[in-house]
């Protein structure tokens, strides 16, 4: 009998030792739902997310935003293993995300990428990175709203009067208009103009846009970086850069006066002023913060 009793716990055991345990295995976080917008109506039952969280509308609402109104019930955190979450960071780092990018732009021409916007951001590191996180959006949301009144919403990629194209090139300049006296014309999301900002841009960026202009309008990534270079390093007609103005506190208004000056503030064309601004507006609400003041020049 004991014999027995032993060689069944020999058996046991041999069963025993081959069981493999295998780790637990954790759920995916849920894909999340279209980022929260605050012109949007949601009615009962109605998603968005926010902050990293799916959102359910319980009644009819708009602009309440998730997490401080009663009326959204949180349905957990979301994009994590499942998705880009539209309402948050997107993983380059840059604070807009590819879906807010493209809430923005819904016309945009396809030339505009946003991986060609999110590669060009090594180029000048302080850009939206600077300040809190409010400030850092602002930013964002302010160059992003100026950019799309220049091209019509990312549309235009060159300057659509030809016209004005040989009125861009200062003879006068040691360098000339190597390129061509039509060569200069407005392209990319700043509308880059004149000899002398090619050669200024293109050397600080390391690339020979002097003598081939044409690359602003043929490669995305550049077309961003000479937006960016005038954003972070030129005052313009103002008294300081774009860039300083947002992470100073001088306000959205300074950014315009940096790039349009008195064509269109202090009266200039207050009709182009309103449009920037309720770009931008626009932009600040779709990445959930506010605009701040000092909105207008």
């Amino acid at each position: 009998m004991i014999r027995r009793v032993l060689s069944l716990l020999t058996a046991l055991g041999a069963i025993v030792a081959t069981i493999v345990i295998l780790p637990a295995t954790t759920a995916a976080a849920a894909t999340c739902a279209a980022a929260w917008n605050a012109s949007a109506v949601y009615t009962g039952g109605g998603t968005a997310s926010y902050n990293g969280h799916n959102w359910s509308a319980k009644w009819w609402t708009q602009n309440e935003v998730p997490g401080t109104a009663q009326v959204w019930a949180d349905s957990g955190t979301c994009g994590s293993g499942g998705g880009t979450d539209p309402g948050q960071p997107d993983p380059s780092g840059f604070v807009v995300s590819e879906a807010q990018f493209n809430q923005m732009f819904p016309s945009r021409n396809s030339f505009y990428t946003y991986s060609g916007l999110t590669a060009a951001l090594s180029a000048y590191p302080a850009f939206a990175t600077t300040g809190s996180d409010t400030v850092k959006r602002q930013e964002a949301a302010a160059f992003l709203a100026n950019v799309s009144h220049e091209t019509g919403g990312l549309v235009h990629i060159v300057e659509q009067n030809q016209a004005n194209y040989p009125h861009y090139c200062d003879s006068g300049q040691p360098y000339g208009c190597p390129a061509g006296q039509a060569a200069y014309y407005g392209r990319g999301p700043i509308q880059l103009s004149w000899n002398f900002n090619y050669k200024a841009a293109g050397d600080a960026l390391g690339i020979d846009l002097l003598r081939n202009p044409n690359l602003v309008q043929q490669n995305a990534s550049v077309a961003w970086k000479t937006g960016l270079w005038y954003w972070n390093t030129q005052n313009g007609p103002g008294t300081m850069t774009p860039h300083n103005a947002m992470v100073n506190g001088a306000g959205f208004g300074e950014t315009i006066r940096s790039i349009n000056g008195s064509l269109e503030c202090n009266g200039g064309n207050p009709a182009q002023v309103q449009s920037r601004i309720d770009k931008y507006r626009a932009f600040t609400q779709i990445l959930g913060t506010a605009p701040g003041s000092n909105l207008s020049c």
